[in-house]
C-alpha cells in the first residue's frame, strides 16, 4: 500500500550527489506536490491550464475575512482535484500579525495510504493596496 505514496522529481528540480535528477520519496514527495499545486497559478501551464490553485487571483485582495475564506476554498478545491494521495482535513487562512501583506494558510491533511496526519503552512503574500 505504501507504493501508492511513490516518488518523483524533487521540487525544485535539482541534481543529487551522483549528478542524477534528485528524487523526493514518500511523504516528502507528497509535501512537494502540495507546494507545487499551491505555487502554480491556474492557467500558467499551457498544456494543462486547469492545473494549479486559484488563490493567486487574490494577490491584490484586502487581507480580511472574505479573502481568507476564499483562500481556504481555493486551496481545498485545488488539493481535492490534483492530489489524490491525501485527504484534506482542514484548511485555515489568517492574516499574519507580524506581516500584514501575508496570509498564512495552514493545510491539515492525512496521507491516505498510511493514515499519517500532517500539516503544511503556506505563506501567501499579497500586494497591499494603497490605504
Amino acid at each position: 500500500m505504501t507504493d501508492f505514496i511513490g516518488s518523483g522529481w524533487a521540487f525544485p528540480v535539482g541534481v543529487d550527489a551522483r549528478g542524477r535528477i534528485a528524487l523526493a520519496r514518500r511523504e516528502r514527495d507528497i509535501e512537494e506536490a502540495i507546494l507545487m499545486i499551491l505555487l502554480t497559478p491556474k492557467g500558467q501551464r499551457v498544456m494543462r491550464p486547469e492545473f494549479g490553485c486559484q488563490v493567486h487571483d487574490l494577490i491584490f485582495a484586502p487581507n480580511d475575512a472574505t479573502t481568507a475564506g476564499l483562500a481556504e476554498y481555493y486551496v481545498r478545491e485545488a488539493l481535492a482535484m490534483w492530489e489524490p494521495r491525501i485527504e484534506v482535513l482542514k484548511v485555515s487562512a489568517n492574516p499574519d500579525p507580524e506581516q500584514p501583506e501575508c496570509l498564512r494558510i495552514v493545510v491539515d491533511y492525512m496521507i491516505k495510504a498510511t493514515h499519517d496526519r500532517r500539516a503544511l503552512v503556506f505563506p501567501f503574500y499579497r500586494i497591499p493596496g494603497e490605504e
